[in-house]
């Protein structure tokens, strides 16, 4: 900052997030539910909404150009390793599709349904599904509506089974390392992937727990329904059809996960990842050249494809008999082939790039927000109420409903808080991984429960009930949060200490000798 250069007063910077948030919102939420609203990608208006804080700087704050251009490249470097291991996370979506890996996760996980515990049951396969490919969004539009399927012929209220859904959608979203927010907290934290996922088993581990129970509780209502598993019965089938249906299909994740276990760093742990089902795939017959363009341009289903665009249901037939499947009806078989073609058409490098564009652009945003001391002055006036790091972490968890709630964008619930707390954090000295935890708790899990939020919007249309309706039963998207927060003031799972360094269960100035 230049001499001639000033701070914003308090007003300037909430007006100016105010009018950011409403450029945002409008652009981003559908003007089918919100009038004058654009319903386009949040791109554009965030790099409207960094040209906005950076006029203002420039010809208000009298801030050099250089400066800000140094406050756009400090923010893009934050978040270099978590892009990489978005790109290597494309990769292996890639890797692990052509390789059977995923699909066996959830042709294995269809086996766990049955009529008493068919809740509890929907919330571990969309857990396990979530888990194995990093989306909420893929989840919901595939195994989730051939849930809302088999729950209406339980005589399950479509809302009860929305919640439970999304409740296993998420929680793999906020807990995988294939997931793009599971990348993004911890970069803009400041620590790394797997420390920040061994954080929330603090918070997320007794949710779940709590959440398994509501589920075995409230399905027991249900046990006497007859389950319609033809849907189910359906997906398995023509999924065995179209990729290699194996136990083996659980060792790529496995070896992730092992590595992880023997911090073994993110990038070259993923990668072992992607290196076992590569081997896998040539194994099954995979052409090199085949491989390649999976793992960098996407999976492309083919015999699912073939079934949702067969022209009328004799070509269905055939396509059965010529396979081998049977037990199932055309119409279910054509249905299945539509939902599975959705839910393995994805994965490469190249799927990727649109969400690191969208991260580029937000943190071009947060970087002059906090270069013209816009974040600063905020935090300022937070700070001066927050007496404890139980406190601290309600006002993260606060501040990331509020983006989701006014700027409509996940992504800007954590990048947003994460810039303008991450230097109150570091003072009090408690360990970034707290942070990227809160970021998580808040800005992924409640993004979902704002009707016109882009989560909430997307979840509402394809399951086919309305958000207000789910809200209530989406039990781990809002019990997370405020589990996080009872825990912290209970001083469980509170670390500090910087990252690199020995986590520490006491604050700096009480450690002694050890600090």
């Amino acid at each position: 900052m230049t001499e001639t250069a000033r701070k914003p007063s308090l007003g300037e910077s909430i007006a100016l997030l105010a009018v950011c948030a409403l450029i945002i919102a409008l652009s981003v939420l559908s003007p089918d539910s919100v009038p004058f609203a654009l319903g386009v990608s949040a791109h554009i208006p965030i790099l409207t909404c960094a040209v906005l804080a950076a006029t203002y700087g420039f010809f208000v704050l009298h801030h050099r150009w250089d400066e800000l251009e140094s406050g756009i490249i400090t923010g893009i470097s934050m978040a270099m390793q978590a892009i990489l291991i978005l790109m290597m996370v494309g990769l292996i979506i890639g890797a692990w599709i052509q390789s059977g890996s995923v699909p066996s996760m959830i042709y294995y996980g269809l086996d766990l349904l049955s009529p008493k515990y068919f809740l509890l049951a929907s919330f571990l396969v969309c857990s396990v599904v979530s888990l194995a490919t990093g989306t909420s969004w893929g989840t919901a539009g595939t195994v989730g509506i051939a849930l809302m399927g088999v729950g209406a012929g339980l005589g399950v209220p479509p809302a009860v089974t929305a919640g439970f859904c999304i409740s296993g959608g998420y929680f793999g979203d906020k807990m995988s390392p294939l997931s793009d927010t599971t990348n993004l907290a911890p970069a803009m934290a400041g620590t790394d992937l797997y420390s920040h996922i061994r954080a929330m088993c603090w918070t997320t581990g007794p949710t779940y727990v709590i959440v398994m129970g509501i589920a075995m509780y409230m399905g027991s209502q249900y046990a006497a329904g007859t389950l319609d598993a033809g849907k189910i019965s359906a997906m398995q089938a023509v999924m065995a059809a179209e990729s290699h249906i194996s136990y083996l299909g659980f060792l790529p994740p496995l070896v992730v996960i092992g590595t992880a276990l023997a911090k073994v760093p993110a990038l070259p742990g993923l990668f072992a990842g992607v290196i076992v089902a590569c081997v896998m795939a040539v194994f099954q017959g995979t052409g090199l050249g085949n491989l390649v363009n999976v793992i960098f341009e996407g999976y492309v289903p083919t015999l699912s494809a073939e079934f949702a665009n067969a022209a009328d249901m004799a070509a269905v037939t055939q396509l059965m008999a010529q396979h081998g499947i049977a037990g199932i009806t055309p119409e279910l078989a054509k249905e299945a082939g539509g939902m599975i073609n959705d839910l393995l058409a994805r994965g490469g490098m190249m799927s990727m790039m649109n969400t690191i564009a969208l991260i580029l652009c937000a943190l071009s945003f947060g970087g002059i927000m906090e270069c013209c001391g816009f974040l600063e002055t905020l935090l300022t006036a937070v700070m001066k109420t927050v007496k404890s790091v139980g406190g601290l972490v309600t006002a993260v968890i606060a501040s990331s409903f509020m983006c989701n709630l006014f700027m409509g964008d996940q992504y800007l619930a954590i990048v947003m808080p994460g810039r303008m707390f991450k230097p109150g954090f570091d003072a009090k000295g408690i360990h970034p991984r707290m942070l990227s935890r809160s970021l998580e708790d808040s800005g992924t899990l409640t993004s979902v429960l704002v009707p016109w939020n882009t989560c909430g919007a997307y979840h509402s249309g394809v399951l086919g009930v309305p958000t207000m309706e789910y809200l209530p039963y989406a039990f781990l998207n809002y019990l997370n949060p405020l589990v996080a927060i009872v825990l912290t003031y209970m001083g469980i799972g509170v670390f500090y200490g910087k990252q690199g360094e020995p986590l520490r269960r006491t604050p700096p100035e009480t450690v002694g000798s050890e600090a």
